[in-house]
């Protein structure tokens, strides 16, 4: 059996594929028992993130094995197959075992050092126990990840590298300004009760805000995160907790919110933010000017730039293009509407654009149209290879950039499939957070030294991974040698007292005693030298030739490796 996982995170799809591909705690649960349930795989675990779906699974064919998991996955996030599979990434075996131990070290997290992925790590093992998916290999696998995580965090300044989602994306509500300066004295509604929520409320409240209001569909839960940041001996903030229903009026009090649920839909809607917005301020979150709805705006909110229409460039009956034929919005002027003009158009333009006249191309160079197509053509090849773009005849009119007003609501949107609607992001008055500017902020964040330290530590500790594993794969052999060897010593004291029956037990106890320590003498050696030789890379095949050598019973070894792994299953977390 070797290990196999499929999946696909922040670094391989957009956040639109990652949101539609989530998976629910039902559904978590549902893919690994059908995992288990498929031909190759014997094991299975299900790592899901806000940012990551992995599918980690103990195959004995890998071909097959990663066309089922492949399609396991498709089935239960509801992504059509051929739409996931060019995000799909696979790891086999080592490359299987540093991929994890790189996430649990959080060096494949959005955030770099981000320590919230080894709850989660924990959760996924936690749950494989629960369901009997997990045997030796996951057990082993997921358990050494959290160790080599948190020796990462411990041995190195990982966590200098980077923060917590939590931490970063306040930050970045802040715009550069110091966190605590900024929260001071806000006001904040947390919706949602879970890890996440819960990391966010205490966070928000260690950074000097003045209430948080926690909002759940579970009340009681609501209720229980507000009395422990109530009780909390490390900050001073009021708390308390509001049903889900309270949303609406509570935004419209609040200064910045937090959402992170595991809800499908979306939770907050632009309407209700601008309403929200509205009722706070008396003034409409309008679009700012010049942004039209559904276009224009960045993740920021910052209209992009448009090129500025030829004003009465249409009305004009000298213009050479057909301006039927320019796409609308685009400037006439501009690269998108003469780019698939031919050369000689082109010209007529850029003659036109200039003195607002045609031109006889044939009277002004003296050659025959095409002649003058020709050249034009060639000019035309050699400008756009030496500056890499079709060069305009006369730039388009730069457009002033429209001022957005100081956010009164600021939006943090920590859930994947997200809570807030994206159109959020165009509302004047609003600053908006979300998984996906996380992604575009954190992209160019400077790698400490203590990366490479950490990256040291997991190659080490693949290594050391392999070794014992490869070397765990030949003890069901050994064991069944030495019960073989057990059962020879057993075999030959019992013909010795037939042929001896006034042995007393003293003696026979010392000669029993001297067979068992020749027997362990000379085993001793050679199992100690293949479990060495077992641990080093292509070591497999010493199993095969002690099973070879002495003869020993197939079913006998596997029956020692089943009775192991069922041992293995229920093992608790580290």
């Amino acid at each position: 059996m070797s290990l196999l996982v499929v999946g696909l995170s922040h670094r391989s799809a957009p956040v639109s594929v990652l949101e539609r591909a989530s998976l629910n705690a039902d559904a978590q649960l549902k893919l690994v028992q059908d995992t288990v349930a498929a031909e190759p795989a014997a094991e299975a675990a299900v790592l899901a993130t806000c940012n990551r779906i992995e599918l980690y699974a103990d195959v004995d064919k890998f071909h097959a094995g990663v066309a089922e998991l492949s399609t396991l996955l498709a089935q239960h996030s509801g992504v059509g197959l051929e739409e996931l599979t060019p995000y799909l990434y696979v790891h086999y075996e080592d490359r299987a075992v540093h991929h994890l131990f790189s996430v649990a070290c959080g060096l494949d997290s959005m955030v770099v050092g981000e320590g919230q992925i080894l709850g989660q790590i924990k959760d996924a093992l936690a749950r494989a126990q629960d369901l009997h998916t997990a045997g030796r290999l996951l057990n082993d696998l997921f358990q050494q990840a959290l160790r080599v995580g948190k020796r990462a965090h411990s041995e190195t300044g990982i966590d200098r590298a980077g923060q917590s989602l939590v931490t970063f994306g306040l930050e970045q509500l802040a715009a550069g300004a110091d966190v605590r300066t900024w929260a001071e004295g806000k006001k904040a509604l947390v919706i949602g009760a879970g890890s996440m929520s819960s990391l966010a409320a205490a966070t928000l409240a260690r950074s000097g805000v003045a209430e948080i209001v926690v909002a759940n569909r579970t009340f009681e839960r609501a209720e229980r995160l507000a009395q422990i940041l109530s009780e909390g001996d490390d900050t001073d903030v009021l708390a308390r907790a509001v049903p889900m229903d309270a949303v609406p009026a509570e935004l419209t009090r609040a200064d910045v919110a937090v959402s992170c649920t595991g809800a499908t839909g979306l939770v907050l809607t632009a309407d209700a933010v601008a309403a929200a917005v509205e009722g706070r301020t008396g003034v409409p979150a309008a679009e700012p000017a010049g942004v039209r709805a559904g276009e224009g705006a960045g993740p920021t909110g910052v209209p992009e730039a448009a090129e500025t229409p030829l004003q009465g460039a249409g009305a004009d009956e000298n213009c050479p293009l057909d301006l039927s034929s320019v796409p609308s919005g685009f400037s006439v002027m501009g690269e998108a509407a003469v780019a698939g003009m031919d050369a000689a158009t082109l010209e007529q333009h850029g003659a036109w654009a200039a003195s607002g006249t045609t031109v006889d191309r044939q009277r002004e160079t003296g050659r025959p149209a095409a002649e003058a197509d020709a050249a034009l053509i060639t000019a035309l090849a050699a400008t756009a290879t030496r500056v890499g773009r079709i060069p305009e005849r006369r730039r388009p009119e730069p457009v002033a950039e429209v001022p957005r007003p100081q956010p009164v609501l600021f939006l943090l949107d920590l859930a994947m499939p997200r809570d807030v609607d994206a159109a959020v992001h165009r509302l004047a008055g609003v600053r908006l957070v979300d998984i996906e500017s996380l992604a575009d902020a954190s992209a160019d964040a400077p790698m400490a030294a203590d990366v490479d330290m950490v990256r040291r530590i997991v190659a080490d500790e693949v290594a050391a991974f392999g070794a014992a594993q490869r070397a765990a794969h030949i003890t069901p052999t050994v064991v069944a040698l030495r019960s073989m060897a057990a059962d020879v010593v057993a075999g030959e004291i019992a013909r010795l007292e037939g042929r001896l029956p006034g042995l007393d037990d003293k003696h026979r106890a010392e000669i029993t005693q001297t067979v068992k320590r020749v027997v362990d003498k000379l085993l001793h050696a050679p199992t100690v030298r293949v479990k060495q030789l077992a641990a080093e890379p292509g070591g497999a095949g010493y199993a095969d030739a002690l099973r070879t050598l002495f003869d020993l019973d197939p079913e006998t070894v596997a029956s020692v490796s089943r009775a192991e792994n069922s041992t293995e299953k229920n093992r608790g977390p580290a």
